[in-house]
Protein backbone atom coordinates (compact mmCIF):
# COMPACT_ATOMS: atom_id res chain seq x y z
CA UNK A 1 0.00 0.00 0.00
CA UNK A 2 1.30 3.43 -0.95
CA UNK A 3 -0.42 5.54 1.71
CA UNK A 4 1.09 8.72 3.15
CA UNK A 5 1.86 8.98 6.84
CA UNK A 6 4.06 6.86 9.06
CA UNK A 7 1.92 6.53 12.17
CA UNK A 8 -1.42 4.78 11.93
CA UNK A 9 -3.80 3.28 14.44
CA UNK A 10 -4.40 -0.45 14.02
CA UNK A 11 -7.68 -2.31 14.48
CA UNK A 12 -7.49 -6.11 14.56
CA UNK A 13 -10.34 -8.61 14.42
CA UNK A 14 -11.24 -12.11 13.28
CA UNK A 15 -13.31 -10.66 10.44
CA UNK A 16 -13.38 -7.21 8.82
CA UNK A 17 -16.36 -6.33 6.63
CA UNK A 18 -16.16 -3.39 4.23
CA UNK A 19 -19.61 -1.87 3.82
CA UNK A 20 -22.61 -1.68 6.14
CA UNK A 21 -25.48 -2.15 3.73
CA UNK A 22 -27.81 -5.16 3.99
CA UNK A 23 -25.08 -7.62 2.95
CA UNK A 24 -22.41 -6.24 5.27
CA UNK A 25 -24.65 -5.83 8.30
CA UNK A 26 -26.26 -9.24 7.85
CA UNK A 27 -22.82 -10.85 7.55
CA UNK A 28 -21.74 -9.02 10.71
CA UNK A 29 -24.78 -10.36 12.54
CA UNK A 30 -24.18 -13.96 11.50
CA UNK A 31 -20.43 -13.78 12.20
CA UNK A 32 -20.94 -12.21 15.62
CA UNK A 33 -23.51 -14.88 16.44
CA UNK A 34 -20.83 -17.48 15.63
CA UNK A 35 -18.51 -15.87 18.16
CA UNK A 36 -16.20 -14.09 15.73
CA UNK A 37 -14.73 -10.73 16.67
CA UNK A 38 -16.27 -8.78 13.80
CA UNK A 39 -15.64 -5.21 12.64
CA UNK A 40 -17.79 -3.43 10.06
CA UNK A 41 -16.39 -0.27 8.48
CA UNK A 42 -18.31 2.14 6.27
CA UNK A 43 -17.61 5.56 4.78
CA UNK A 44 -20.99 6.80 6.10
CA UNK A 45 -21.79 7.47 9.74
CA UNK A 46 -24.88 5.24 9.60
CA UNK A 47 -25.46 5.25 13.36
CA UNK A 48 -27.75 6.84 14.42
CA UNK A 49 -29.43 8.36 11.32
CA UNK A 50 -29.07 5.75 8.58
CA UNK A 51 -27.87 6.22 5.02
CA UNK A 52 -29.76 6.55 1.74
CA UNK A 53 -29.04 4.46 -1.36
CA UNK A 54 -30.61 4.23 -4.79
CA UNK A 55 -33.02 1.34 -4.33
CA UNK A 56 -36.60 0.30 -4.99
CA UNK A 57 -37.03 -0.40 -1.25
CA UNK A 58 -39.20 -3.44 -1.96
CA UNK A 59 -38.80 -6.75 -0.17
CA UNK A 60 -39.94 -9.94 -1.89
CA UNK A 61 -41.05 -12.98 0.12
CA UNK A 62 -37.49 -14.23 -0.35
CA UNK A 63 -36.16 -11.17 1.49
CA UNK A 64 -38.79 -11.46 4.22
CA UNK A 65 -37.76 -15.07 4.80
CA UNK A 66 -34.09 -14.06 5.00
CA UNK A 67 -34.89 -11.42 7.62
CA UNK A 68 -36.88 -13.90 9.68
CA UNK A 69 -34.00 -16.40 9.62
CA UNK A 70 -31.74 -13.81 11.22
CA UNK A 71 -34.36 -12.97 13.87
CA UNK A 72 -34.94 -9.58 12.26
CA UNK A 73 -38.53 -9.99 11.16
CA UNK A 74 -39.49 -7.42 13.79
CA UNK A 75 -37.88 -4.74 11.58
CA UNK A 76 -40.94 -4.89 9.32
CA UNK A 77 -43.42 -4.06 12.07
CA UNK A 78 -45.38 -0.98 11.07
CA UNK A 79 -44.46 -1.39 7.40
CA UNK A 80 -46.82 -2.48 4.61
CA UNK A 81 -47.63 -6.12 4.01
CA UNK A 82 -47.35 -6.65 0.25
CA UNK A 83 -49.64 -9.34 -1.18
CA UNK A 84 -48.06 -9.52 -4.63
CA UNK A 85 -47.61 -7.66 -7.90
CA UNK A 86 -50.01 -5.64 -10.02
CA UNK A 87 -48.70 -5.52 -13.57
CA UNK A 88 -50.00 -2.86 -15.97
CA UNK A 89 -49.57 -2.06 -19.63
CA UNK A 90 -50.64 -2.71 -23.20
CA UNK A 91 -54.29 -2.09 -22.37
CA UNK A 92 -54.48 -4.56 -19.50
CA UNK A 93 -53.74 -5.13 -15.81
CA UNK A 94 -53.12 -8.35 -13.93
CA UNK A 95 -52.86 -9.02 -10.20
CA UNK A 96 -50.42 -11.76 -9.26
CA UNK A 97 -50.40 -12.79 -5.60
CA UNK A 98 -47.28 -14.29 -4.06
CA UNK A 99 -47.48 -18.11 -4.07
CA UNK A 100 -48.78 -19.59 -0.82
CA UNK A 101 -47.71 -23.18 -1.40
CA UNK A 102 -43.95 -22.69 -1.77
CA UNK A 103 -41.00 -22.45 0.57
CA UNK A 104 -41.27 -18.71 1.18
CA UNK A 105 -43.85 -16.72 3.17
CA UNK A 106 -46.71 -15.44 0.98
CA UNK A 107 -45.99 -11.79 1.75
CA UNK A 108 -43.55 -9.07 0.93
CA UNK A 109 -42.97 -5.63 2.37
CA UNK A 110 -41.30 -2.30 1.66
CA UNK A 111 -39.02 -0.17 3.81
CA UNK A 112 -36.88 2.81 2.86
CA UNK A 113 -33.20 1.93 2.64
CA UNK A 114 -32.21 4.68 5.03
CA UNK A 115 -34.31 2.98 7.69
CA UNK A 116 -33.43 -0.58 6.68
CA UNK A 117 -29.67 -0.01 6.69
CA UNK A 118 -29.84 1.60 10.13
CA UNK A 119 -32.02 -1.19 11.53
CA UNK A 120 -29.85 -4.01 10.17
CA UNK A 121 -26.62 -2.43 11.39
CA UNK A 122 -28.13 -1.89 14.83
CA UNK A 123 -29.23 -5.54 14.80
CA UNK A 124 -25.63 -6.60 14.05
CA UNK A 125 -24.13 -4.35 16.73
CA UNK A 126 -26.61 -5.72 19.27
CA UNK A 127 -25.35 -9.20 18.34
CA UNK A 128 -21.78 -8.16 19.21
CA UNK A 129 -20.30 -6.68 16.03
CA UNK A 130 -18.22 -3.50 16.17
CA UNK A 131 -18.90 -0.58 13.80
CA UNK A 132 -16.49 2.05 12.54
CA UNK A 133 -18.29 4.81 10.62
CA UNK A 134 -17.21 7.86 8.63
CA UNK A 135 -14.13 5.89 7.58
CA UNK A 136 -13.35 5.15 3.94
CA UNK A 137 -11.29 2.10 3.05
CA UNK A 138 -8.91 3.37 0.37
CA UNK A 139 -6.27 0.73 -0.21
CA UNK A 140 -5.42 -2.93 0.24
CA UNK A 141 -2.20 -4.89 0.72
CA UNK A 142 -2.22 -8.37 -0.80
CA UNK A 143 0.04 -11.38 -1.10
CA UNK A 144 -0.88 -14.10 -3.54
CA UNK A 145 -4.64 -14.58 -3.36
CA UNK A 146 -4.96 -13.15 0.16
CA UNK A 147 -5.62 -9.75 1.67
CA UNK A 148 -3.02 -8.86 4.28
CA UNK A 149 -4.51 -5.62 5.53
CA UNK A 150 -6.65 -2.66 4.56
CA UNK A 151 -5.95 1.04 4.91
CA UNK A 152 -8.77 3.44 5.73
CA UNK A 153 -8.95 7.22 6.03
CA UNK A 154 -10.86 9.08 8.73
CA UNK A 155 -12.60 12.46 8.24
CA UNK A 156 -9.74 14.26 10.02
CA UNK A 157 -7.25 12.92 7.47
CA UNK A 158 -5.64 10.34 9.74
CA UNK A 159 -5.31 6.72 8.64
CA UNK A 160 -6.37 3.41 10.11
CA UNK A 161 -4.96 -0.05 9.42
CA UNK A 162 -7.45 -2.93 9.50
CA UNK A 163 -6.06 -6.41 10.10
CA UNK A 164 -8.02 -9.66 10.18
CA UNK A 165 -7.85 -13.35 9.39
CA UNK A 166 -10.67 -12.92 6.87
CA UNK A 167 -12.34 -10.09 4.97
CA UNK A 168 -15.74 -9.61 3.34
CA UNK A 169 -16.32 -7.01 0.63
CA UNK A 170 -19.84 -5.60 0.77
CA UNK A 171 -19.17 -2.18 -0.73
CA UNK A 172 -21.99 -2.31 -3.28
CA UNK A 173 -21.75 -1.59 -6.99
CA UNK A 174 -18.84 0.85 -6.83
CA UNK A 175 -16.50 -1.47 -4.99
CA UNK A 176 -13.13 0.26 -4.89
CA UNK A 177 -11.37 -2.43 -2.87
CA UNK A 178 -13.10 -5.10 -4.91
CA UNK A 179 -11.60 -3.67 -8.10
CA UNK A 180 -8.15 -3.66 -6.53
CA UNK A 181 -8.39 -7.42 -5.87
CA UNK A 182 -9.82 -8.31 -9.28
CA UNK A 183 -13.60 -7.94 -8.97
CA UNK A 184 -14.51 -6.36 -12.30
CA UNK A 185 -17.94 -5.74 -13.75
CA UNK A 186 -18.65 -7.58 -17.03
CA UNK A 187 -20.49 -4.86 -18.94
CA UNK A 188 -21.07 -7.11 -21.93
CA UNK A 189 -23.59 -9.07 -19.88
CA UNK A 190 -26.99 -7.75 -18.93
CA UNK A 191 -27.13 -4.99 -16.35
CA UNK A 192 -29.67 -2.50 -15.12
CA UNK A 193 -29.96 1.28 -15.35
CA UNK A 194 -32.47 2.83 -12.97
CA UNK A 195 -33.72 6.00 -11.31
CA UNK A 196 -35.61 6.28 -8.03
CA UNK A 197 -37.63 8.93 -6.21
CA UNK A 198 -40.05 9.31 -3.31
CA UNK A 199 -43.60 10.63 -3.61
CA UNK A 200 -46.37 11.46 -1.18
CA UNK A 201 -49.66 9.67 -1.83
CA UNK A 202 -52.80 8.76 0.10
CA UNK A 203 -52.24 5.20 -1.13
CA UNK A 204 -49.21 4.52 1.04
CA UNK A 205 -50.93 1.47 2.56
CA UNK A 206 -51.71 -0.10 -0.83
CA UNK A 207 -50.95 -3.85 -0.40
CA UNK A 208 -49.48 -4.32 -3.88
CA UNK A 209 -46.27 -3.56 -5.71
CA UNK A 210 -47.26 -1.89 -8.96
CA UNK A 211 -45.18 -2.37 -12.08
CA UNK A 212 -45.90 -0.59 -15.37
CA UNK A 213 -44.42 -2.55 -18.27
CA UNK A 214 -45.36 0.03 -20.89
CA UNK A 215 -43.58 3.33 -20.36
CA UNK A 216 -43.94 6.22 -22.79
CA UNK A 217 -42.01 9.46 -22.93
CA UNK A 218 -43.61 12.91 -23.12
CA UNK A 219 -44.02 12.42 -26.90
CA UNK A 220 -45.96 9.20 -26.36
CA UNK A 221 -43.15 7.03 -27.73
CA UNK A 222 -42.76 3.64 -26.03
CA UNK A 223 -39.46 3.32 -24.16
CA UNK A 224 -37.48 0.13 -23.41
CA UNK A 225 -38.08 0.28 -19.70
CA UNK A 226 -40.52 -0.34 -16.88
CA UNK A 227 -41.81 1.62 -13.91
CA UNK A 228 -42.51 0.65 -10.32
CA UNK A 229 -44.36 1.95 -7.30
CA UNK A 230 -43.61 0.48 -3.86
CA UNK A 231 -46.02 1.71 -1.15
CA UNK A 232 -44.07 2.61 1.99
CA UNK A 233 -46.92 3.15 4.44
CA UNK A 234 -48.10 6.23 6.31
CA UNK A 235 -45.98 8.39 8.61
CA UNK A 236 -46.93 9.67 12.08
CA UNK A 237 -48.53 12.77 10.60
CA UNK A 238 -50.86 10.68 8.43
CA UNK A 239 -49.04 11.31 5.13
CA UNK A 240 -48.60 8.31 2.85
CA UNK A 241 -45.40 7.68 0.94
CA UNK A 242 -44.20 5.48 -1.92
CA UNK A 243 -41.01 4.73 -3.79
CA UNK A 244 -41.47 5.53 -7.48
CA UNK A 245 -38.85 4.63 -10.04
CA UNK A 246 -38.09 3.30 -13.48
CA UNK A 247 -35.44 1.09 -14.96
CA UNK A 248 -34.28 -0.70 -18.07
CA UNK A 249 -32.11 -3.64 -19.02
CA UNK A 250 -28.95 -2.95 -21.00
CA UNK A 251 -25.81 -4.55 -22.43
CA UNK A 252 -22.77 -3.04 -24.09
CA UNK A 253 -24.04 -4.43 -27.42
CA UNK A 254 -27.62 -3.18 -26.88
CA UNK A 255 -27.35 -0.21 -24.50
CA UNK A 256 -30.54 1.26 -23.05
CA UNK A 257 -30.58 4.68 -24.74
CA UNK A 258 -32.86 6.38 -22.25
CA UNK A 259 -32.45 9.13 -19.69
CA UNK A 260 -33.91 7.38 -16.67
CA UNK A 261 -34.22 10.52 -14.55
CA UNK A 262 -36.11 12.32 -17.30
CA UNK A 263 -38.29 9.26 -17.93
CA UNK A 264 -39.02 9.03 -14.20
CA UNK A 265 -40.42 12.56 -14.16
CA UNK A 266 -42.66 11.76 -17.13
CA UNK A 267 -43.79 8.55 -15.44
CA UNK A 268 -44.60 10.50 -12.27
CA UNK A 269 -46.80 12.85 -14.29
CA UNK A 270 -48.61 9.91 -15.88
CA UNK A 271 -49.55 8.29 -12.55
CA UNK A 272 -50.02 11.48 -10.55
CA UNK A 273 -53.82 11.65 -10.93
CA UNK A 274 -54.49 8.00 -10.09
CA UNK A 275 -52.16 8.07 -7.08
CA UNK A 276 -52.83 11.71 -6.09
CA UNK A 277 -49.08 11.91 -6.02
CA UNK A 278 -46.86 14.79 -5.03
CA UNK A 279 -43.81 15.86 -7.00
CA UNK A 280 -41.04 13.24 -7.01
CA UNK A 281 -38.33 14.05 -4.49
CA UNK A 282 -34.80 12.78 -3.78
CA UNK A 283 -34.28 11.53 -7.34
CA UNK A 284 -31.17 9.38 -7.72
CA UNK A 285 -29.93 6.96 -10.37
CA UNK A 286 -27.56 4.01 -10.57
CA UNK A 287 -26.08 1.30 -12.75
CA UNK A 288 -26.50 -2.23 -11.45
CA UNK A 289 -24.48 -5.34 -12.39
CA UNK A 290 -26.68 -8.45 -12.33
CA UNK A 291 -26.68 -12.22 -12.33
CA UNK A 292 -23.15 -12.78 -11.01
CA UNK A 293 -21.60 -10.85 -13.92
CA UNK A 294 -18.22 -10.18 -12.29
CA UNK A 295 -14.81 -11.65 -12.96
CA UNK A 296 -14.05 -12.76 -9.40
CA UNK A 297 -15.85 -13.23 -6.10
CA UNK A 298 -13.22 -14.63 -3.73
CA UNK A 299 -9.60 -15.07 -2.77
CA UNK A 300 -8.01 -17.24 -0.12
CA UNK A 301 -9.19 -15.16 2.85
CA UNK A 302 -11.77 -12.83 1.31
CA UNK A 303 -15.12 -12.97 -0.45
CA UNK A 304 -17.43 -10.53 -2.22
CA UNK A 305 -21.10 -10.57 -1.22
CA UNK A 306 -24.29 -8.76 -2.18
CA UNK A 307 -24.11 -6.20 -4.98
CA UNK A 308 -20.30 -6.39 -5.01
CA UNK A 309 -20.68 -9.95 -6.33
CA UNK A 310 -23.45 -8.80 -8.74
CA UNK A 311 -26.00 -10.82 -6.78
CA UNK A 312 -28.99 -9.08 -8.34
CA UNK A 313 -31.88 -10.80 -10.09
CA UNK A 314 -31.74 -9.87 -13.81
CA UNK A 315 -35.52 -10.20 -14.15
CA UNK A 316 -36.64 -7.81 -11.40
CA UNK A 317 -33.58 -5.91 -10.18
CA UNK A 318 -34.02 -7.27 -6.64
CA UNK A 319 -30.83 -7.47 -4.63
CA UNK A 320 -31.71 -7.15 -0.94
CA UNK A 321 -32.79 -10.79 -0.66
CA UNK A 322 -29.52 -12.05 -2.19
CA UNK A 323 -27.51 -9.65 -0.02
CA UNK A 324 -29.08 -11.15 3.10
CA UNK A 325 -28.79 -14.72 1.85
CA UNK A 326 -25.18 -14.43 0.69
CA UNK A 327 -24.26 -12.98 4.09
CA UNK A 328 -25.67 -16.03 5.84
CA UNK A 329 -24.11 -18.44 3.35
CA UNK A 330 -20.60 -17.02 3.54
CA UNK A 331 -20.63 -16.83 7.33
CA UNK A 332 -21.28 -20.56 7.45
CA UNK A 333 -18.12 -21.19 5.39
CA UNK A 334 -15.65 -19.04 7.32
CA UNK A 335 -14.50 -21.68 9.81
CA UNK A 336 -14.02 -24.36 7.14
CA UNK A 337 -12.18 -21.88 4.93
CA UNK A 338 -9.54 -21.37 7.63
CA UNK A 339 -8.78 -25.09 7.51
CA UNK A 340 -8.68 -25.25 3.70
CA UNK A 341 -5.37 -24.43 1.93
CA UNK A 342 -7.29 -22.49 -0.74
CA UNK A 343 -9.62 -20.92 1.79
CA UNK A 344 -12.61 -19.22 0.18
CA UNK A 345 -11.02 -18.94 -3.26
CA UNK A 346 -12.91 -21.85 -4.83
CA UNK A 347 -15.29 -22.65 -1.99
CA UNK A 348 -17.28 -19.41 -2.23
CA UNK A 349 -17.80 -19.30 -6.04
CA UNK A 350 -18.84 -22.96 -5.90
CA UNK A 351 -21.41 -22.18 -3.20
CA UNK A 352 -22.81 -19.29 -5.25
CA UNK A 353 -22.99 -21.43 -8.35
CA UNK A 354 -24.79 -24.19 -6.46
CA UNK A 355 -27.31 -21.79 -4.93
CA UNK A 356 -27.95 -19.35 -7.78
CA UNK A 357 -26.22 -20.68 -10.89
CA UNK A 358 -29.16 -22.23 -12.74
CA UNK A 359 -31.66 -19.50 -11.86
CA UNK A 360 -29.30 -16.64 -12.67
CA UNK A 361 -28.05 -18.23 -15.89
CA UNK A 362 -31.60 -18.60 -17.18
CA UNK A 363 -32.63 -15.17 -15.91
CA UNK A 364 -29.65 -13.56 -17.64
CA UNK A 365 -30.53 -15.31 -20.88
CA UNK A 366 -34.18 -14.21 -20.69
CA UNK A 367 -33.16 -10.66 -19.75
CA UNK A 368 -30.85 -10.50 -22.77
CA UNK A 369 -33.78 -11.47 -24.98
CA UNK A 370 -35.87 -8.68 -23.44
CA UNK A 371 -33.28 -6.09 -24.52
CA UNK A 372 -34.20 -6.82 -28.15
CA UNK A 373 -35.95 -3.73 -29.57
CA UNK A 374 -39.73 -4.00 -29.72
CA UNK A 375 -39.96 -7.47 -28.18
CA UNK A 376 -41.75 -6.42 -24.99
CA UNK A 377 -44.25 -4.39 -26.99
CA UNK A 378 -44.95 -7.45 -29.13
CA UNK A 379 -45.46 -9.97 -26.33
CA UNK A 380 -46.83 -7.64 -23.64
CA UNK A 381 -50.45 -7.61 -24.87
CA UNK A 382 -50.51 -11.43 -24.87
CA UNK A 383 -49.42 -11.62 -21.25
CA UNK A 384 -51.59 -8.81 -19.91
CA UNK A 385 -54.77 -9.15 -22.00
CA UNK A 386 -54.88 -12.77 -23.16
CA UNK A 387 -57.32 -15.38 -21.84
CA UNK A 388 -54.59 -16.97 -19.72
CA UNK A 389 -53.10 -13.69 -18.53
CA UNK A 390 -53.77 -14.27 -14.83
CA UNK A 391 -52.23 -17.73 -14.87
CA UNK A 392 -49.28 -16.71 -17.05
CA UNK A 393 -48.43 -13.56 -15.13
CA UNK A 394 -48.88 -15.32 -11.78
CA UNK A 395 -46.24 -17.82 -12.82
CA UNK A 396 -44.11 -15.00 -14.23
CA UNK A 397 -44.24 -13.10 -10.92
CA UNK A 398 -43.08 -16.20 -9.08
CA UNK A 399 -40.21 -16.77 -11.48
CA UNK A 400 -39.22 -13.10 -11.62
CA UNK A 401 -38.94 -13.16 -7.84
CA UNK A 402 -36.97 -16.45 -7.96
CA UNK A 403 -39.49 -17.97 -5.57
CA UNK A 404 -38.58 -21.52 -6.52
CA UNK A 405 -36.52 -23.87 -4.38
CA UNK A 406 -35.32 -27.47 -4.84
CA UNK A 407 -38.08 -28.55 -2.44
CA UNK A 408 -40.88 -27.25 -4.70
CA UNK A 409 -42.35 -30.11 -6.73
CA UNK A 410 -45.03 -28.37 -8.84
CA UNK A 411 -44.82 -28.26 -12.64
CA UNK A 412 -43.72 -24.61 -12.83
CA UNK A 413 -40.83 -25.25 -10.44
CA UNK A 414 -39.75 -28.40 -12.27
CA UNK A 415 -39.77 -26.65 -15.66
CA UNK A 416 -37.86 -23.66 -14.29
CA UNK A 417 -35.15 -25.83 -12.75
CA UNK A 418 -34.77 -27.93 -15.90
CA UNK A 419 -34.54 -24.81 -18.06
CA UNK A 420 -31.94 -23.38 -15.69
CA UNK A 421 -29.77 -26.48 -15.89
CA UNK A 422 -30.07 -26.41 -19.69
CA UNK A 423 -29.03 -22.77 -19.71
CA UNK A 424 -25.91 -23.56 -17.68
CA UNK A 425 -25.06 -26.36 -20.11
CA UNK A 426 -25.35 -23.90 -23.00
CA UNK A 427 -23.03 -21.55 -21.11
CA UNK A 428 -20.41 -24.30 -20.84
CA UNK A 429 -20.67 -25.66 -24.36
CA UNK A 430 -21.19 -22.63 -26.54
CA UNK A 431 -19.66 -19.64 -24.78
CA UNK A 432 -16.61 -18.20 -26.47
CA UNK A 433 -13.70 -19.25 -24.26
CA UNK A 434 -15.27 -19.77 -20.81
CA UNK A 435 -18.02 -17.58 -19.44
CA UNK A 436 -17.43 -16.36 -15.88
CA UNK A 437 -20.16 -17.21 -13.43
CA UNK A 438 -19.54 -15.76 -9.98
CA UNK A 439 -15.86 -15.72 -10.89
CA UNK A 440 -15.73 -19.42 -11.77
CA UNK A 441 -14.24 -20.66 -15.02
CA UNK A 442 -16.86 -22.95 -16.55
CA UNK A 443 -14.54 -24.78 -18.97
Amino acid sequence: MNVPGTSRDVVSADLVIVGAGPAGSAAAYWAARRGLDTVVVDMADILPHGRDKTCGDGLTPRAVEALERMDAGYLLEGHPTISGLKLHGFGGSVSAVWPSNGSFPPRGSAIARQELDLALLTHAVNAGARFIGSTKVIDVATSGHSIDELCARRPDGTFLTLKARQFLLAEGVRSGIGRKVGVQWLRGMVHGVAARSYITTPHGEEPWIHSHLELRDHHGVAQPGYGWIFPLGTDDSGVGHANLGCGALSTSARPAKINTKKLLKTYAEQISKEWTAGEPQHITSALLPMGGAVTRTAGQNWAAIGDTAALVNPLNGEGIDYALESARMVSALLDDALRNPDGLRFMWPAALREEYGAAFSLARRLALVLTMPGLLSAIGPLGLRGPLSTTVMGAAARLMGNLVTPEDKDLTAQLWRKAGRLSMTVDRLFAADSRPLFGVELS
